[in-house]
């Protein structure tokens, strides 16, 4: 069973980010994508590896705090480490289409519609 990490302690909190409290990566906020790029090796931090393991496809920043049991300005941490290391990226999902930006012109649409139509 996993621990909620506000069963965590502070001093192992404090371990996990090496002392570290700031230094996070301010793009990456709660719904930021990451994706691994490389596996774990042989004595990397077992957090780091667990990232890299649950990352092999876009996850959002939340989704592994949550799977760690961490806070998310823990989790933040760890990953602006691997990010800095090339070994995951990021990037954030994109915005919904707006009246201002639609995904397809009405135009488009339409010809889409009366070439399905031909069809």
């Amino acid at each position: 069973m996993r621990r909620s990490h506000r069963d965590e302690s502070p001093d192992r909190l404090y371990v996990i980010t090496s002392g570290r409290s700031d230094g996070a990566d301010e793009a990456l906020d709660a719904v930021t994508l990451v994706v691994a790029e490389s596996g774990p090796t042989p004595g990397m931090q077992s957090e780091h590896a667990a990232i890299l393991r649950m990352c092999r496809g876009p996850m959002a920043v939340v989704e592994v705090a949550a799977h760690l049991g961490l806070p998310l300005a823990v989790t933040r941490i760890l990953l602006t480490d691997l990010l800095d290391g090339g070994r995951i990226t990021a990037r954030h999902p994109r915005p919904a289409p707006s009246p201002a930006h639609p995904l397809a012109s009405p135009d488009v649409l339409e010809k889409v519609l009366v070439a399905l139509h031909n069809l």
